[in-house]
């Protein structure tokens, strides 16, 4: 079982949730943090004092308040905490449905359980430890066919950006503009256009305008 853990949760109600939880489970040494620089300061003290956390419990979006911080999200925080201890343990806990951020959080942050949020999340929780413990990774049961849908697997972070950027009204030539500014390739107009055409017959879409409706049903975006 795991010794010591990490919460990383800015709702009060959650992370005592959560506290009880793992102690039902036998862990004894449990620490929270409503905010991921602090969460971050935890990890790195702990490590020099030569007393590491074992496991990592995230949530994905943190609530902004008066409080300025350098790390605002799950995602950024589980980056810089693998940076440090690459073989480190991470459940994320989080209302994130997404099909595209949930397989991400897998295969590019190596994450080992996504738990969402909702009526079962504890007793799922508790399986996802049980899971980990065994060197497997867990998902919730009902978002498991995310990670098996066929039509998100060949899709990139350029496809995202790109649907996004269509969802929100930008127009191809805007796309070109802002894709050489940030440096995103291909980002000729025409490259851009091929693309977009690729991504309708992927889908089977009719136009661009069904292409957002159906990449948005899917979870896509």
């Amino acid at each position: 079982m795991f010794k010591k853990v990490l919460i990383a949760e800015d709702f009060d109600s959650i992370n005592i949730a959560l506290k009880q939880s793992l102690e039902s489970l036998g862990i004894q040494e449990i620490e929270y943090a409503k905010y991921c620089d602090d969460a971050l300061l935890k990890f790195k003290r702990a490590k020099q004092d030569n007393n590491p956390f074992d496991l990592l419990i995230s949530d994905l979006s943190f609530v902004e308040d008066y409080r300025k911080v350098n790390i605002a999200s799950g995602e950024k925080l589980i980056e810089a905490i693998k940076k440090i201890e690459p073989e480190l343990p991470i459940i994320v806990y989080s209302v994130e449905d997404k099909s595209y951020i949930i397989k991400s959080l897998f295969e590019e942050q190596n994450i080992n359980a996504f738990v969402h949020k909702g009526r079962n999340s504890i007793s799922q929780l508790k399986k996802a430890i049980n899971a980990l413990l065994t060197n497997k990774t867990y998902i919730t049961p009902e978002l498991d066919y995310l990670l098996q849908n066929k039509k998100t697997k060949e899709i990139d972070s350029y496809d995202i950006s790109l649907l996004n950027y269509l969802a929100d009204g930008v127009a191809i030539e805007q796309i070109e503009t802002l894709f050489k500014k940030l440096n995103i390739t291909p980002n000729s107009k025409s490259s851009i256009e091929k693309r977009v055409s690729k991504l309708k017959d992927y889908f089977k879409a009719k136009n661009t305008l069904n292409l957002i409706a159906i990449t948005k049903d899917l979870g896509i975006i």
